[in-house]
């Protein structure tokens, strides 16, 4: 069995380049739900960095614990600024002596401008490999009996294992992606499309980028350049403890880090915000929200933060994350633009 690829609905934006959904989005989200579904996410950059000191040297420029990382560990790290606000987002592996970095798309050119920047003398090789490897995603509870089925390896929560033909399978840890049974394999790309169809003929579906996003939105799991813009701090977004690690050494942004958690307020909070739906036409990432006008509510039409992303869900309807003022209460009515929307309480707050 062959998986056409090309009859897919392509994304855009900075997902552009692959699939946003394959003709039934809903449906596709179901399956992510229920069964398992192979998730193109191509678009991703790769990253590897080789040499003796790789591991103390990146655990000294970004906020996550690396020293101690043993082959097979992975884990998830971020570039702050001098100020504590977020440059960065890496999801890592330690593989064959080499740490694997993916990132979001078009991201790839800062990252390792960075990290050239900082390579001092450390025997430290820090190389783009993004035309050479491709992130495909295997996610739903029955990934693992695909796995087994192709023979596979089925990797722990925060592992990282070596793939017969190259590359790796990860499964990083519940909180990365917020959708349920998720794997990540790290493929040559020239096998990308093999490596789907493999994983089809194991019993899975396919789902374009609109199923996985739903299912993120919907656990209200913040994505960098989505849900963040060049104030955001990692509290805000739930990035500490899973991508900053509290009890580590020096760091850039450290002391914002500290600063805030001691405290405990940051300025901003992420929410989930359920659309009345007045248009099928749902924001674009980065349009304002405001308190609603005409609703009573106290400051109407201020400005209070901006929504991420905004996607149609299989059983919510339009929903959408936005980053809004942490003292705005659960309550307020909100405008974003064009639709008026309701903060949905978090039951874990």
């Amino acid at each position: 069995m062959t998986t056409n690829l090309d009859t897919a609905v392509g994304a855009t934006g900075s997902d552009a380049g692959v699939p946003w959904h394959y003709g039934d989005p809903l449906r596709e989200q179901r399956v992510l739900r229920t069964g398992a579904a192979v998730v193109d996410r191509s678009n991703r950059d790769v990253l590897v960095v080789s040499g003796v000191d790789r591991l103390g040297w990146l655990h000294s420029i970004c906020s996550q614990h690396l020293t101690a990382l043993a082959d097979g560990d992975a884990t998830e790290a971020l570039v702050l600024s001098p100020n504590g606000h977020v440059e960065q987002h890496w999801q890592l592996a330690e593989l064959g002596e080499q740490v694997w970095i993916d990132t979001e798309p078009g991201t790839a050119a800062d990252s390792l401008a960075y990290l050239q920047k900082m390579v001092f003398l450390k025997r430290v090789e820090p190389v783009d490999v993004s035309a050479q490897w491709a992130v495909v995603s295997l996610v739903g509870p029955a990934a693992d009996t695909v796995l087994a089925v192709g023979g596979l390896p089925v990797p722990e929560a925060g592992r990282a294992v070596t793939l017969p033909d190259g590359g790796f399978v990860r499964r990083a840890l519940p909180t990365a992606s917020g959708v349920p049974g998720t794997v990540d394999l790290v493929v040559p790309r020239d096998r990308r499309v093999a490596v789907i169809d493999a994983l089809v003929e194991g019993g899975a579906g396919v789902a374009g980028l609109w199923a996985y996003e739903a299912l993120r939105v919907e656990a209200r799991v913040a994505r960098f350049g989505r849900e963040t813009d060049h104030r955001t701090i990692p509290h805000e977004v739930g990035w500490i403890g899973r991508a900053v690690h509290l009890d580590k050494g020096c760091y850039r942004g450290q002391e914002t880090v500290a600063r805030v958690h001691n405290l405990g307020r940051p300025p901003r909070r992420l929410v989930l915000v359920h659309l009345a739906g007045e248009s099928d036409e749902l924001p674009e990432p980065g349009t304002p929200v405001t308190v609603a006008e005409g609703a009573g509510a106290a400051g109407a039409g201020r400005p209070v933060g901006f929504v991420g992303t905004a996607v149609h869900h299989h059983e919510l309807g339009p929903i959408a994350l936005a980053v809004i003022k942490r003292a705005l209460p659960d309550e307020t009515p909100l405008a974003i633009g064009g639709h008026i929307a309701a903060i949905d309480p978090d039951p874990a707050a």
